[in-house]
């Protein structure tokens, strides 16, 4: 039995002598090992302190973006709150700060200002979504059913390049008290209402006729030359004398040689506009 321990206890000794004696040679030296650890654990801590960094930066950066987001939803609030200052001058510098601002969260507040009680606060308004733009259309569409709201709602569609603005504004032409506001709106819209313009000019009410005629004058595209000398021709004196004027505008020669035969109109309002007209004419040619 005890043969048998020694045999065993040999045996072990032989190994661990043997594992021993074969790691000499491979492991590296103890201050070596210590070496190669510092380094290891320095290496880690620079990561770290590297990537720490980072985050806080990107963190700050964020928190820079938010409290800017902030700052300026709290801007708006404030100017929304000042359009019901009852002093005029607060309400129109409002106006003036959102439409500069141009968020679409303004459109509603600036709208209302369409029918304010003071004429500057409601040119402000006008202005102020006008700067909006398109965004603003559908809602301001709407306030032209407010009989207060309405001519300041024409003419803030004026200032809007949106196909969606032609047909409300066109079917202001027919009505006697906004006809004027709408007309002039059109010819601020310039050439996108010159085709829509050119079908007015055979509608059958005279009164659609004679408007379109005036906004087309104003408008003063070349387009418009051939059928406002057709115009030339209406029955009604008025369209005639209206059709002279815009080509008269326009100062195309096409236009000044169809007016001649007016000299011989009917009506004596048109025969004397049209010898004023080309004795104008021709003191420009003159002095040029």
């Amino acid at each position: 039995m005890k043969n048998n321990q020694d045999q065993v206890d040999d045996e072990f000794s032989d190994q661990t002598e043997f594992v021993s004696l074969e790691g000499k040679d491979t492991l590296p030296e103890e201050d070596e090992v210590d070496q190669l650890a510092d380094a290891i654990t320095a290496e880690s801590q620079e990561e770290t302190t590297e990537a720490s960094a980072t985050a806080e930066d990107q963190e700050g950066e964020d928190q820079e973006e938010v409290l800017e987001e902030e700052q300026v939803k709290d801007e708006i609030d404030i100017q929304i709150d000042l359009l019901g200052d009852p002093d005029w001058v607060v309400r129109r510098e409002a106006a003036i700060t959102l439409g500069e601002m141009g968020d679409e969260r303004c459109i509603e507040p600036l709208a209302k200002c369409l029918r304010d009680g003071d004429w500057q606060v409601r040119d402000a308004a006008v202005e102020a979504l006008a700067m909006i733009g398109s965004p603003a259309v559908e809602l301001v569409i709407r306030y032209m059913r407010d009989f207060d709201a309405r001519k300041s709602a024409i003419k803030t569609l004026g200032k809007i390049n949106d196909e969606r603005v032609l047909d409300p504004l066109l079917s202001m032409l027919r009505n006697d008290e906004f006809k004027d506001d709408a007309t002039w709106a059109l010819a601020e819209l310039g050439q996108p209402a010159i085709e829509k313009l050119l079908e007015c000019l055979e509608d059958k009410d005279e009164v659609v006729r004679k408007q379109a005629t005036l906004a087309l004058g104003e408008i003063k595209d070349s387009a418009s030359v051939e059928p406002l000398i057709q115009k030339l021709k209406d029955p009604d004196w008025f369209i005639r004398l209206s059709a002279a004027s815009a080509l008269e505008k326009i100062g195309d020669p096409r236009g000044r040689e169809a007016v001649k035969p007016l000299l011989k109109d009917p009506d004596l309002v048109v025969r004397l506009r049209i010898e004023r007209m080309l004795a104008a004419w021709k003191k420009q040619a003159v002095s040029a």
